[in-house]
């Protein structure tokens, strides 16, 4: 996952602290949410209080195959309407998970750069970083 992270951070010549948001993998699993709860926390240090996250698969259900493409098509609206997506259904906050998952709410907010994550079995992991236009 590291090394996923810094690759994408290398290749969109960026670094954490211009992250805006985070676009999770959020499958729901205790196991999953602590591993990327401490992952975030791990990659973009302070800033991971300070960005909004979320989790379209609160909302899709996994999708499987077509998860990274739908977090990517939440991610470009998000950057277009400046409204972050809501983590629906989240109840019963873990305290491991302490960062900002943006419950059961949509928010207005510019974001200029989200960082998606996606997980997989195996080791299978993507980050993409999606930049607003500035032509």
């Amino acid at each position: 996952m590291r090394v996923a992270a810094e690759r994408a951070f290398r290749s969109a010549q960026m670094s954490p602290d211009q992250i805006d948001h985070v676009s999770a993998h959020g499958s729901a699993t205790r196991l999953n949410d602590h591993k990327e709860t401490l992952f975030l926390k791990e990659v973009l240090g302070r800033r991971a209080y300070k960005v909004l996250i979320n989790s379209i698969k609160s909302m899709l259900g996994h999708t499987q195959g077509a998860a990274s493409m739908m977090e990517a098509i939440a991610c470009v609206l998000t950057l277009n309407r400046g409204l972050v997506y809501p983590t629906i259904n989240y109840e019963t906050p873990d305290p491991a998970c302490d960062l900002d998952y943006v419950p059961n709410q949509a928010r207005e907010q510019r974001v200029d750069a989200i960082l998606s994550d996606s997980f997989g079995v195996g080791g299978n992991n993507a980050l993409v970083i999606f930049r607003r236009w500035q032509g």
